[in-house]
């Protein structure tokens, strides 16, 4: 018997009235390390609460572990949350926290116990499980949401935005811990806007904006989507007007502009592979000299925001500090 996949979402949709939270989302995937990347408003939150079972799609289905959240105890039970919202509580210590969230998954006092006091030292507060956590550091109480999300042992861990608060030792320290997760073989799905404190945690990335999805798959495989797309590509060279002459009359060419800089041209450009076999065969020719290459990065930013402007049917722009 195969084994159910971790997520299946098949048409889900949410609505908020006549606003769309998620839109006809359709996702099957396996066990595996996750990110769920968009700018704020993007609909992560929202498709984090479709698959936890706080929420339920107006149309559609959502399978977790191969059944509904929204309806399946045993589901919730396998999954680790630690959500976008903060963690207010008075007059509770992170001990007496950690304790009580595992006794009301069912744990045996002496384990929770022993439990609470072993994941508080995994996220770095075992010099202050004892205060109340209402005296706690911004960074302090998301340290104190991820021992919460992981302390009854899920097989799926969520996280929305965890690095929230977190000094650069603190991100590097969670960032060390979250790896470990992902390589022990268990689930998680990360919810961020910022890409590049997750690209080193896994590689497997699903972009979300508008409540739709527009793309997903691995870094390697979103980057041959990158060069598929119309760029802004800056070149440049020596010989700045013969390769201005040069590309004048290609058709996959869209715009191109003088910069200020004496040797460099602005080109938008349809399909950027054509750009860049030409400018290799003129260089190794030794017919035009290419000094530097650059503008959309190559990385995954690049590719969200063109993706972005895309869908919302924006025009493509030079990047920042380029003059027209």
């Amino acid at each position: 018997m195969s084994q159910p996949s971790l997520l299946k979402l098949e048409h889900a949709s949410l609505l908020y009235g006549t606003v769309i939270g998620v839109n006809d989302l359709q996702l099957e995937l396996p066990p595996g390390a996750y990110a769920l990347v968009g700018p704020n408003g993007a609909g992560k939150s929202t498709l984090i609460g479709l698959l936890t079972g706080a929420l339920r799609p107006t149309l559609g289905e959502v399978r977790v572990f191969g059944q509904d959240p929204n309806r399946s105890p045993q589901v919730l039970a396998k999954i680790g949350l630690c959500p976008t919202s903060d963690l207010l509580v008075q007059g509770v210590s992170a001990k007496q926290w950690i304790q009580l969230q595992l006794a009301l998954s069912g744990w045996p006092s002496s384990e929770a116990k022993t439990r609470s006091l072993e994941v508080l030292e995994m996220v770095g507060l075992q010099e202050s499980l004892h205060r109340p956590i209402h005296t706690y550091s911004l960074g302090m109480r998301q340290r104190c949401k991820l021992a919460q999300a992981i302390a009854h042992r899920p097989e799926l861990l969520i996280l929305d935005e965890p690095f929230n608060g977190l000094d650069p030792v603190g991100r590097f320290e969670i960032a060390e811990m979250l790896l470990e997760w992902a390589r022990s073989g268990k689930s998680l799905l990360y919810a961020s806007h910022v890409l590049h404190e997750i690209e080193r945690i896994t590689d497997s990335f699903m972009l979300i904006f508008g409540g739709r999805l527009l793309a997903s798959g691995t870094a390697g495989e979103l980057r041959r989507l990158l060069a598929d797309l119309p760029q802004v590509i800056v070149v440049d060279s020596p010989h700045r007007d013969e390769l201005a002459l040069r590309l004048s009359n290609q058709p996959w060419l869209r715009s191109m502009m003088r910069d200020s800089q004496p040797k460099r041209l602005v080109l938008t450009v349809e399909r950027p592979l054509e750009l860049f076999r030409s400018l290799a065969q003129w260089s190794a020719s030794g017919e035009i000299l290419v000094e530097r290459v650059s503008g959309s990065e190559g990385d995954i930013s690049a590719l969200f925001r063109i993706l972005v402007s895309r869908h919302r049917g924006e025009p493509m722009t030079a990047p920042s500090g380029v003059a027209s």
